[in-house]
């Protein structure tokens, strides 16, 4: 029997981009000190990173931009191999960037974490971007112990199917043990927008860097981050009210109990992911 529509019994967590703005503030960077290390002539502007945020995957997206770059391997063997370094290395410098400081959680994020354990509210985290990622991610700022606060942690080691795919956020219902309408994920993008409605997973939406413009339909509210309940939007017409000018669990709760007022969501996103995705997929 499905609960009752108010009753939000988990939340789960996106990382990159929701947590931590960790595209502009750190893969973007690592790649680039990748190409160096390994002697690549190229380099990723935040224009160009932006553009190639379309192609999930960093396995995947370094295959996609060697297709207009003049100095790589012809052959798809020789690139694959090359991607799988660059990538290898890219994560190492992600660490070093991680580690020392270089990548802040979102603001208002900290605050709705400890709201949800105080208050007992599971949570999960659904990416597909490496658990090695999100492990330097979550230490350095929730300390060794983060992944207690979760009830479960589901990353591309666990779901290799990139979002929009919806495997990372089954799998995440799967393992707690819910129902899709019982969860409300928190994205910052339309690819995960996509992949929370193909599992049936109402999302709020904290527009990131690189997403701060991108259409996006279906959410049950759309807003500039956590951290300030001004700027936000809902198809429910539920307007923000959160605690000291956040977004609060409490605004999470309205718009949840709201969310069967919101009109359906397009899919053109995913359509035009699938025209850029390749064939093979790997960990960010």
């Amino acid at each position: 029997m499905c609960s009752a529509p108010t009753d939000l019994k988990a939340l789960i967590w996106d990382v990159d981009g929701t947590i931590a703005e960790t595209e502009r503030d750190g893969h973007r960077l690592a790649f680039n000190a990748a190409f160096e290390a390994l002697g690549m002539p190229w380099r990723w502007s935040e224009r160009r990173y932006g553009e190639l945020l379309r192609v999930t995957g960093g396995v995947e997206r370094l295959l996609h931009d060697m297709d207009v770059q003049p100095a790589a391997p012809t052959a798809l063997q020789e690139r694959e191999q090359l991607a799988l370094r660059l990538h290898r290395e890219k994560n190492a410098r992600y660490v070093q960037i991680v580690a020392t400081g270089g990548i802040a959680l979102r603001g208002g994020v900290r605050e709705l974490l400890d709201e949800c354990t105080a208050t007992g509210l599971p949570m999960a985290i659904a990416t597909t971007t490496s658990r090695s990622n999100v492990d330097a991610l979550l230490a350095a700022q929730l300390g060794a112990r983060w992944e207690a606060r979760f009830a479960c942690v589901v990353c591309a080691e666990d779901a290799p199917r990139k979002k929009p795919d919806p495997l990372a956020y089954r799998m995440a219902l799967q393992r707690l043990g819910l129902a899709a309408g019982e969860a409300l994920a928190i994205e910052d993008s339309p690819a995960g927008v996509e992949a929370c409605r193909a599992a049936g997973v109402s999302v709020v939406v904290t527009r990131s860097a690189y997403f701060a413009d991108a259409p996006v339909s279906g959410a049950l509210a759309t807003g500039p981050g956590l951290h300030s309940a001004e700027g936000w939007q809902s198809p429910a017409n539920r307007a923000a009210s959160g605690v000291a000018g956040r977004i609060d669990l409490a605004q999470l709760r309205r718009w949840f109990a709201a969310r069967f007022n919101a009109p359906p969501p397009a899919t053109d996103w995913v359509r035009t992911v699938a025209r850029h995705r390749p064939r093979r997929r790997r960990p960010a």
